[in-house]
């Protein structure tokens, strides 16, 4: 059975005793055609739920950073970080444990914004540090950045006024220290 996590990493407990849990993964690997396909088949092939995907480009372009949110119980977690390290193109894989790095996430929405209401919607904007990026007569387009908590407390307050369309990069991390 998986060890007791934090209540803030659990998604679900299952009956047969283990945590389905919300894991992040780094992977640094080199950057070259289908690596990024078998990384995620092999998360899949196991069972994961990939949440969150997001790959870059290293300053020396031979090499791309995978950062992967997925869903799943931690005993199979350990078998699948150690089968992808075998793979050929990868240099690195690390498992954040909560509160070893330091993780945002970019947002960007386009919000209903009637003269009436744009002054409230800046001031949300102000106290969550987002930053207005386009101005329209009846719409905002926003930009925020944040962890997962600050993310969703921001949509939470901005949501009633209408979301018109949204762009969200997931979770980008980098261990601390």
């Amino acid at each position: 059975m998986g060890s007791n996590p934090s209540p803030s990493t659990i998604t679900k407990f299952e009956p047969t005793g283990y945590y389905i849990m919300r894991h992040t993964i780094s992977i640094l690997v080199e950057n070259k055609f289908g690596v990024l396909a078998r990384i995620a088949g092999m998360f899949s092939g196991r069972g994961f739920n990939i949440e969150t995907l997001n790959v870059g480009p290293m300053l020396d372009g031979r090499f791309s950073r995978i950062t992967a949110t997925i869903i799943g119980d931690e005993d199979a977690l350990d078998q699948v970080i150690k089968q992808v390290d075998k793979f050929i193109n990868v240099l690195e894989v690390t498992e954040f444990s909560r509160g070893q790095a330091t993780e945002r996430e970019l947002v960007i929405l386009k919000v209903n914004a009637p003269a009436a209401k744009r002054s409230e919607i800046m001031q949300v904007c102000d106290i969550f540090r987002a930053k207005i990026i386009d101005v329209a007569s009846e719409s905002l387009n926003v930009e925020m950045t944040g962890n997962a908590n600050k993310i969703k407390a921001f949509l939470d307050l901005i949501e009633p006024y209408g979301i018109i369309e949204m762009a969200r990069t997931g979770n980008l991390a980098l261990k601390r220290g």
